[in-house]
Formats: structure tokens, C-alpha cells, sequence
């Protein structure tokens, strides 16, 4: 699909579910969060079916997110699923690691072709700060349980918070020690996370290379969906990540749209614009039809965020990441 401002869009970032079992600060609060009834969640058929029609119209990525995406209760199946759809290329996973040791061969046994596994910190006291639970053990069983399919892509996403206790050379050594990419994501200023300034990418790297020497630009394959930059540092097996939406803004190489678990589909994160698919399936809408809306939606797709910039109007979406999808 090519959109309003010549920009291809092959990257589809599905929420399978607003729930989560960590509470992470930046994403949704402690308390008295707001989950919508499961009736109101897409069900899998019809997940399948709006990936069917996006593929006809040219999407070939798909992330699955949440909420965590591992308390969708059929979520190897669903991968498995959407895989076999024509057009499809690359399926992978975005989540927190606390179930994935449990699941990691049926993810495996689907094809999902990535996993990328959220992780802010490797001290105890610091994953209890941020995540308000005390899951670090079992966040990185997970990962060393996906480490046993070489054929699977591993990735670990860390937001520098810029706190105490995160030590965000340490989550670095990750990538030395493993052959895993650690990708630092600047701090969205959505929802919960617009109280966090987070730590800025030439912060980050001036104390990569302060520890690890100099970070190479990378000019090989592509590694992901998006338009991540990788570095190489010597001595690494892996490759170290930023995706600084901000500060470094990337729109005029936007490639993604989102889909919430109640089935709207976003075109830009930062504003509420977009479509509502699953009223279109519910009402009986065709596989026609709901292309006409998809295609309306991305002749809406804004030029860019403005995140900046004070808001001049209301369409700026209030929602939590955690609502949304990561």
C-alpha cells in the first residue's frame, strides 16, 4: 500500500489484548486500570480476517503486541494461522517474557520468525520500580528459553528512563554475551508516558561509548519491521538499536499502521484518527468494503507526529500505550 505522501506501508502492529500482567510506570497505572469487556476484543477470526484483507492490499509484516500478547490464550495458534496467509512474510512477537518459557515451542512450532522481549533493566529492585511486580527471574528464563531456536530472531527493547538502578550499559552487555539486538526506545510522551522525559539517544550513546568504544553504523541486511538504526561495537555478537521517534524523527519513512484489540485501526500513534474495522465485520461489512475504509484511513495518514510542538488541537490521542498496543 502506498499512502497519501508516497510512503509504503508493508508493517501491520496487531494488540491482541489491552490486558498485562506487569504495570509497567510508562504504559498504564497501578491501579484502577480500565480493561474493556471481552466482547469488545476482535476475536481471532476476525483478526484472520483483517489480516487477509490487508495483505491483499499489500501489508507483508506482522507484529503481534499488547497489553502481553502471551495471555491471548491462542496465541501460537494465531501466529501459526496468520503465517500461512498469501502475501504474509514475517510474523513476530513483542513481549515481556514472564510467559515465554512456557510457550516458546509453540511459538517456535507456529514459525513465528522474532521475538522481541521488553526489558528495561537487569537489576531486581529497578524491574520492581518499573514494572511494579517482581518478575525479573522469569523475564529472563524467557529469554534464555528462546535463545535455544537459533532460527528465531531475539530482540531485547529497553526505554531509558534515565533512573537509578537501570544501568543501561549492563542491558548493552546483553548483546556481547548473546547473539541478540538491544534496541534503546525513546520515551513516547503518550498516556502514563508523558510524565517520563526518558534519556535522550546522543545520551545513550555518548555512555555506550564511553564503556564499549565506538558504535559503527551498520550497513548490512535489514534486521526489523521499522526503521530502527543499528550500531556494531567490536567484540559484539549483536547489534545495538535506537528508534528515537522524537528526537530523531523517521515519518517520512513511516511504513506502519496499528490495530487495537477492539479493532481500530490507527495510522499514526500520536493522534486518534483511523477507522473502525470492527463495527465494519460486525454490521456485515465485505472484504470490499472494509478495503475502501482501510484505504480512506491512509489517505488520512498524517505527515508526521508533532510531539514537540503544543498541541493546537483535540484530535491528540489520550489513550494509554497499554490500550493502543505497543
Amino acid at each position: 500500500m502506498i499512502d497519501r505522501m508516497g510512503r509504503k506501508i508493508d508493517y501491520l502492529r496487531i494488540s491482541v489484548t489491552d490486558r498485562c500482567n506487569l504495570r509497567c510506570i510508562y504504559c498504564m497505572p497501578e491501579d484502577g486500570v480500565k480493561l474493556v469487556d471481552r466482547s469488545m476484543l476482535l476475536r481471532e477470526e476476525e483478526i484472520l480476517r483483517i489480516v487477509r484483507v490487508m495483505a491483499e492490499l499489500g501489508i507483508s509484516k506482522i507484529k503481534l503486541t499488547g497489553g502481553e500478547p502471551l495471555l491471548y490464550c491462542r496465541l501460537p495458534e494465531l501466529a501459526g494461522e496468520i503465517k500461512k496467509i498469501p502475501g504474509i512474510r514475517k510474523v513476530t512477537v513483542t513481549t515481556n517474557g514472564t510467559l515465554l518459557r512456557e510457550q516458546m515451542e509453540r511459538l517456535a512450532a507456529a514459525g513465528v520468525d522474532g521475538i522481541n522481549v521488553s526489558l528495561d533493566t537487569l537489576d531486581r529492585e529497578g524491574f520492581c520500580n518499573i514494572t511494579r511486580r517482581d518478575f525479573l527471574e522469569r523475564s529472563l528464563e524467557g529469554i534464555r528459553e528462546a535463545l535455544r531456536y537459533p532460527e528465531i530472531s531475539v530482540k531485547i527493547n529497553c526505554v531509558p528512563l534515565g533512573t537509578e538502578r537501570q544501568d543501561v550499559c549492563a542491558l548493552a552487555e546483553l548483546a556481547r554475551e548473546n547473539p541478540v539486538h538491544v534496541r534503546f526506545i525513546e520515551m513516547m510522551p503518550i498516556g502514563c508516558g508523558s510524565e517520563f522525559s526518558g534519556m535522550t539517544e546522543d545520551r545513550l550513546k555518548e555512555l555506550l561509548e564511553d564503556r564499549f568504544g565506538r558504535l559503527i553504523p551498520y550497513e548490512g541486511e535489514t534486521l526489523g519491521n521499522g526503521p530502527c538504526r543499528y550500531f556494531e561495537i567490536e567484540g559484539f555478537q549483536g547489534k545495538i538499536g535506537f528508534i528515537s521517534a522524537v528526537s530523531h524523527k523517521f515519518c517520512q519513512e513511516c511504513n506502519r499502521i496499528r490495530l487495537t484489540s477492539q479493532g481500530y485501526l490507527k495510522t499514526c500513534l500520536q493522534y486518534t484518527a483511523g477507522r473502525d474495522l470492527r463495527e465494519i465485520i460486525r454490521n456485515g461489512g465485505t472484504d470490499d468494503e472494509l478495503k475502501d475504509v482501510i484505504r480512506a484511513a491512509l489517505n488520512e495518514k498524517p505527515d508526521g507526529h508533532h510531539f514537540l510542538e503544543k498541541a493546537g488541537n483535540d484530535d491528540t490521542e489520550t489513550l494509554c500505550m497499554s490500550q493502543i498496543g505497543g
